[in-house]
């Protein structure tokens, strides 16, 4: 009966039926007949799955050649031994990517030769490790060079970070690059990448388009108002680096940068801050910052200073605005005037907030995705303004479950009976032209490390 009935459709509609499932979801239908486990394993609803790797002498022959089957070029691996990279390098040869997260697991430079048995490896991502002899070496380099364009390192307490960045300046092909340090040997303090390794790498990476860079204080020691504008060696007065795209600063401490470290950063089209603490009595940078880069279309604030001190410099041109920071109405008012065509928002909702839902309608009427998230609260009767948003496709609710003890999670479900039943009136209101989501979306476990992931 099952049989007959999926054949009413082409298995090509139901795979695209299948798309809009969660990789759970896929699962649960997978297990209901072969036809569907069949359809379900299709190499285009795995195209951009991740598959997460550990304890490699549970899987059987039947799982390797499911991942085969499905194509997957991109994995996870977790405490791998030497037999278990064999075993990996057989079983699926053609990955693209691999993310390591060894769980402070020593490493060594056989671990690196394990990469070179790979000939389509061009994401790399390495997480919470130590290495005990320095890392991409320049004979492992050269191998690795024409291939790696993306390289994602968090968390490495490297011998010397200074020879790790001259090693890094080597993969000229890199457009993606991640690097947040830890204590470097057994140094306790870290210090931030020297300029001159620095340059030397910017100078090197002329395809980089995406730096996520982790700025670590010295105390009293700020870094000099070059340290983003490497010179030209032609021509000493030009910029010299690569035209950067996209920029993240990481545990960024507000001293550590001048007014003008971003002059020479014109090309942005997206900036992210996430910042260590703020320091009272010290002059916001960012206000300075904005004013060089009039061509950002994308800006991500968390943490720092007060929002008054910045919005009246925000470009115009940016569509796209995440802030963890409190948000008062006056505060939204002043960044209506400046972000006129606004169509993605992420924001806190909190006691400051007052009734935002309200207001967001004539505030910002381009709007086609909205996230909030709230702190000790939940959604309000207000909510139901966000009808009024004609362009809205996307609506997301998200609550802070940490402000929460575990112990009493159960208690409190999200979303609760009362946030259920405002949702259905939305929906019903908009007539089902929002989608509404309730759940953290999914990490990206290569571009979103422990460092900058908001999720539990």
């Amino acid at each position: 009966m099952m049989v007959e009935w999926l054949s009413h459709l082409p298995p090509e509609v139901w795979v695209m039926v299948f798309s809009y499932l969660s990789t759970q979801e896929k699962h649960r239908v997978r297990c209901c007949c072969k036809v569907l486990k069949k359809l379900i394993d299709h190499p285009c609803l795995w195209r951009n799955h991740m598959v997460v790797l550990s304890n490699f002498p549970r899987y059987t022959a039947g799982f390797w050649d499911t991942l085969k089957y499905r194509r997957v070029t991109r994995v996870v691996v977790q405490r791998l031994r030497p037999k278990d990279w064999k075993h990996l390098v057989k079983s699926l040869p053609r990955l693209t990517t691999i993310v390591c997260m060894e769980g402070q697991q020593h490493y060594k430079k056989k671990n690196v030769d394990n990469l070179l048995h790979f000939p389509n490896l061009k994401t790399l991502g390495i997480r919470n490790a130590t290495w005990s002899e320095p890392m991409l070496q320049q004979c492992q380099t050269g191998h690795l060079a024409e291939r790696l364009t993306h390289l994602s390192v968090c968390n490495i307490q490297l011998p010397s970070t200074a020879e790790f960045v001259n090693s890094v300046s080597r993969l000229f092909n890199l457009e993606y690059l991640l690097f947040h340090q830890q204590a470097e040997g057994k140094l306790q303090v870290v210090e931030p990448v020297p300029s001159k390794a620095f340059h030397n790498l910017l100078l090197n990476l002329k395809k980089l388009k995406h730096l996520s860079w982790e700025i670590q204080e010295k105390p009293e020691v700020p870094l000099p108002d070059d340290y983003f504008y490497p010179p030209d060696p032609e021509d000493p007065e030009a910029y010299g680096g690569p035209t950067l795209t996209s920029l993240e600063l990481v545990n960024y401490p507000e001293t550590m940068l001048s007014e003008n470290a971003l002059r020479g950063l014109t090309s942005l089209k997206s900036l992210t801050v996430h910042y260590r603490y703020l320091k009272i009595d010290v002059k916001c940078r960012l206000q300075s910052w904005l004013s060089h880069l009039q061509e950002l279309e994308s800006l991500e604030i968390i943490g720092g200073n007060s929002l008054a001190l910045y919005t009246t410099t925000f470009p115009p041109h940016v569509t796209r605005l995440a802030l963890r920071v409190i948000i008062s109405l006056k505060d939204l008012c002043f960044m209506a005037k400046k972000v006129k065509k606004l169509e993605h928002l992420d924001m806190h909702q909190n006691r400051f907030s007052g009734s935002l839902c309200k207001k967001l309608p004539s505030l910002f009427p381009q709007l086609k995705t909205l996230r909030i998230r709230y702190f000790h609260e939940e959604p309000k009767r207000d909510l139901l303004f966000l009808r009024n948003l004609k362009h809205l496709e996307q609506l997301e609710l998200i609550v802070e479950r940490s402000c929460i003890l575990k112990s009493e999670r159960n208690d409190h479900p999200w979303p609760s009976p009362s946030s259920q039943e405002l949702i259905r009136e939305l929906q019903e209101l908009s007539e089902n032209r929002i989608n509404i989501i309730t759940t953290m979306r999914q990490r990206n476990l290569f571009r979103e490390c422990d460092c900058v992931w908001e999720g539990e």
